[in-house]
Order: structure tokens, then C-alpha cells, then sequence
């Protein structure tokens, strides 16, 4: 039986305990600043340890044999540094960190104290990961030669995580790209791996700015004018009000107000940056981003990242010597060449 300690009791975190309180691991220590999600977890778990901030629980005779990092980005590295130290092995959410320095001291904690560590890049472990990599070792496209890859983001979970909520800005959590297809680069090199010899990238922020602004819209999308807030995509009455008259309960609800109940989301939009008009400036990050690689042996990828986009299931396509291979993340399509 494993014991973990669980650093983040947010949607992440509450996942991981899920996940790993189904196999049977305890889960003894978490730690969240948010007194309402501390308490949630605590009761949903049994869990004896509870802390208000991260550090207390390291002021602690170690608690488990591992932890869950599901901090905020910023806090990864400090984290996960701190907590090899004492002696935890990790699981830790995307990204490593922010900069290529933190994932430097990230690598250099775990060989100094030799901790286990694993990376949250969970697309590769699902059944469909698995099948395509069998479909690829079978041969049934030949040699692949070049692959396809497209993160559909969706608009309106665009507009919740990158233009209002917590990844909006990049120096309070880390490049549009890393925050939200690390995974899907890390699907790349799995579907094709080898040595990558050229990286090229081209995006940034096109749509959301204040000069996309509708005429005559409100700072807030419950003091729109009807016509204005019926009209808009980004709508927060539309992506969160009518999601909670339609019965929903969980994220992005739960994000936005915790418990969800109908006057605490109110309360959210009329206060907080849920219920921002989408067009305030007041994000940085890229809502759309190529990547073009170039491997030693002349093979390619790209990957598209679309924040302007109908939100779906992530597509692939892998084109090889003897055909090619065509996957959503339920199913598998292979056309080869010679029926």
C-alpha cells in the first residue's frame, strides 16, 4: 500500500486522490489555502493532515512515501525540490516548471537525492495510446515518416482558462504552449520518437484584445446589454449560468465558485475575472501556436494549438511508407496504400 501526500486540493489534485484512492493508496497529508476545498478533500478522503500552506507540511516528520504536486505552475520547482529533500518520491503535474533553469534544479534534486520522479504526461498511458503504438509496431502504415497534430483547445475553454482564469498571464504561470500541449509535444516524440535537430514556432494573441471589443458591451457579461451578451461566444452567462440550469456541478463550474450553488456563481461573475468581458486586455498568452520539428533523419511533426476553436477530442495523423493512420482518442483509422 502507497501513502501519499496531496499538495493542491484543486480539480488536479482532487483527480490524482481519486485515481489513486480507488487503487488502494491512503491518503494522509494534503495541503490547499482555500478552506472550503481543504475541508472538501478532507471529508472526501479521511485524510488526518490538513494544511493551509504547502510548507507546513514539510515542517512535519515526513508524512507518506510520495506526494502529488498539483500546485500552481510558479510553484512546481520550489515544490518538488523541497519535498525530494525530505525524502518524498513525486508525481508531478505539468509543466516540470516555467523555465528551462527551475527543470534544471528539478533534474539536479532528484539525481542528488534519487527520488522517483514522474512527469503527468498522461496522454501516453490511456488504451488508445497504447493501441496506436501497437498498430505502429505491427507496421501497419510502413515506416512513419511525418505526423499531424491538432489541440482543438475550444473557445469557450479557451476563454475560461487562458483569458480569465489562472493561466492568463505568463509571468504569473507559464507560456500558453507549456500550460497547455506540453502533453501534446510529449505525444509527439512518444507516437515518433528519435532526435529532434530543428524546432521552429509561430502564434500569439490575435483575437483576444481590447480592439475586439463589441460595441456597447459591459466590463461584465451580467451588465451586457441582452443583445450584446446573447451575441458573443465568450458569453459568461452562457458557459457557466446555463451550464448550471442544464445540471451541471463540476468544472469548469467548481473553478469558478466552490460549493457551486446557484447564488455563488452569481456572486463569482458579478465579482470576480469569470465574469470579465473577454476583451479587457487583461491576458497575454497566445489563443493560437504552430510548431514545425525537424528530426536527424529527415522526418517531420507539427503540432497546431487553437484556442479559436470548436472544442473536441485531439486529432492525429500519422503518414508512413506503406500509408497512414488517422486517431481522434476513440478511434483508429488506418488507409494503406495497397488494399
Amino acid at each position: 500500500m502507497v501513502d501519499l501526500l496531496i499538495l493542491g486540493a484543486g480539480s488536479r489534485g482532487f483527480v490524482f486522490a481519486e485515481h489513486a484512492h480507488a487503487l488502494g493508496a491512503r491518503i494522509l497529508g494534503v495541503a490547499d489555502p482555500r478552506p472550503e476545498r481543504l475541508e472538501a478533500f478532507r471529508q472526501a478522503f479521511r485524510v488526518e493532515h490538513a494544511f493551509r500552506d504547502w510548507r507546513e507540511a514539510l515542517e512535519k516528520p515526513q508524512l507518506a512515501q510520495a506526494a502529488v504536486v498539483a500546485l500552481p505552475d510558479r510553484l512546481h520547482k520550489e515544490a518538488a525540490v523541497a519535498l525530494m529533500e525530505k525524502g518524498y518520491h513525486l508525481l508531478l503535474e505539468k509543466p516540470i516548471a516555467p523555465t528551462w533553469e527551475e527543470v534544471q534544479e528539478v533534474a539536479q534534486a532528484k539525481a542528488r537525492t534519487g527520488r522517483m520522479v514522474a512527469v503527468a504526461h498522461v496522454l501516453r498511458y490511456t488504451p488508445y495510446a497504447q493501441a496506436l503504438k501497437r498498430l505502429l509496431r505491427e507496421g501497419a502504415i510502413g515506416e512513419p515518416v511525418s505526423v499531424q497534430h491538432l489541440e482543438p483547445v475550444g473557445h469557450w475553454h479557451y476563454a475560461h482558462s487562458f483569458v480569465r482564469g489562472n493561466w492568463r498571464k505568463e509571468a504569473e504561470s507559464s507560456p500558453f504552449l507549456l500550460a497547455k500541449s506540453v502533453h501534446d509535444l510529449d505525444w509527439l516524440l512518444f507516437v515518433m520518437p528519435g532526435e529532434v535537430k530543428r524546432v521552429a514556432s509561430f502564434g500569439g494573441l490575435y483575437h483576444f484584445r481590447p480592439e475586439g471589443r463589441p460595441k456597447g458591451a459591459a466590463d461584465r457579461c451580467l451588465l451586457c446589454p441582452e443583445a450584446v451578451e446573447r451575441a458573443c461566444p465568450f458569453s459568461a452567462r452562457r458557459i457557466y449560468l446555463e451550464a448550471y440550469q442544464r445540471g451541471e456541478r463540476g468544472w469548469p463550474l467548481d473553478v469558478v465558485a466552490y460549493p457551486v450553488t446557484w447564488e455563488n456563481l452569481n456572486r463569482a461573475l458579478a465579482e470576480g475575472p469569470y465574469g470579465e468581458c473577454v476583451y479587457l486586455g487583461r491576458n497575454d498568452v497566445a489563443d493560437h501556436q504552430v510548431v514545425v520539428l525537424e528530426y536527424e533523419d529527415g522526418k517531420t511533426a507539427s503540432l497546431h494549438v487553437e484556442g479559436l476553436s470548436r472544442m473536441r477530442f485531439r486529432e492525429t495523423r500519422i503518414f508512413g511508407t506503406e500509408g497512414e493512420l488517422f486517431g481522434d482518442g476513440r478511434y483508429l483509422r488506418v488507409y494503406h496504400f495497397v488494399p
